[in-house]
């Protein structure tokens, strides 16, 4: 078998071997084996990692390994994948999210995600929107995610159509050159002018089988940047930058400086959330409302998704606007 990422050879009737190819460089593995592996669940994958029963030339790495060109993986047996059927997304999906696709380039894809759609299979999900993606559009064998989304988040996603061009978008967000902006409805008023947050975050705590994130002292670091934009009786409508990309980074901290996020289920407030409810919300008020970046070639970039209309409906129905 051969791809344009991989060259495969069989060492035994049993055991894999992957060699890396150029136009993988930089990848996750884990991503890249979910890709590669099609019908290999995710929790296995991970298992597998965890074990060591995958090895990059010869010693263990971790999910978040980025590979190199010429690495040689070993897999270990992996029965009941050859021939797998690809993953089924239903029309109705698909139609909908060729209507998000806001712009469209050699290089990228930028969606305006809809609330409810994870990014990427997994977790009992059985498709994403990279999944779905690529059934949508097959002959782009190369799409990869730039970034992700909360499920519940709606909003601009960049999707690359080249792997060469996914790692000029991650080092130019390792190095803080993408501005990512949200809008959310938050609980109280917030002050005026800007409210920094500069708290650390454990992502990796588990709460009742849930990932729940918590700030600690010794968590990673994490920076957001809460500003007012309107008020209302027990409401602010605020712009959110965020410095980090932490899970659940904008809702942990909004609720950690007593300002939780409209319609947060899980850091928010459930008496709040309720009277909002007769207000017509009936999800998370977190919208990426516009991503800012220069390329390589000089350009600067910018895409914008506005206010989907039944969160814009809430705030016409929210009354003491103070602006």
């Amino acid at each position: 078998m051969k791809t344009p990422d991989a060259g495969t050879t069989m060492s035994s009737p049993t055991v894999r071997k992957l060699s890396v190819g150029a136009a993988a460089e930089g990848q996750r593995i884990d991503n890249f084996l979910l890709r590669e592996l099609r019908g290999l669940p995710k929790t296995r994958l991970y298992r597998l990692l965890r074990k060591g029963e995958i090895r990059v030339n010869g010693g263990r790495v971790k999910p978040v390994y980025r590979l190199k060109a010429g690495d040689e993986l070993r897999l270990p047996p992996l029965h009941g994948l050859a021939g797998k059927a690809s993953v089924s997304v239903p029309p109705k999906v698909l139609e909908r999210l060729r209507a998000c696709i806001i712009h469209e380039d050699d290089d990228l894809l930028v969606l305006d995600k809809p609330s409810g759609l994870a990014v990427h299979g997994g977790s009992g999900l059985a498709f994403g929107v990279i999944e779905a993606l690529r059934v949508l559009r097959p002959e782009d064998r190369q799409l990869e995610l730039v970034h992700r989304l909360d499920r519940e988040t709606s909003g601009c996603l960049l999707v690359a159509r080249r792997r060469s061009h996914l790692r000029e978008l991650h080092a130019l967000i390792r190095d803080g050159g993408l501005e990512k902006r949200y809008l959310a409805l938050v609980a109280g008023r917030l002050p005026r002018g800007a409210t920094p947050v500069e708290a650390e975050l454990d992502v990796d705590h588990r709460q009742g089988g849930e990932r729940t994130v918590r700030v600690v002292h010794e968590g990673k670091a994490a920076r957001s940047v809460f500003r007012r934009l309107r008020t209302f009786d027990d409401w602010s409508l605020a712009d959110v930058t965020i410095d980090t990309g932490r899970t659940h980074q904008i809702r942990v901290h909004a609720s950690h400086i007593g300002h939780p996020l409209a319609g947060d289920s899980r850091y928010g407030d459930e008496s709040a959330n309720g009277r909002l409810r007769k207000a017509g919300l009936n999800r998370l008020f977190l919208h990426a409302s516009a991503l800012t970046f220069t390329d390589a070639k000089g350009r600067e970039r910018r895409f914008e998704a506005p206010l989907p209309v039944d969160l814009a409906a809430v705030v016409d129905t929210l009354s003491g606007d103070k602006q």
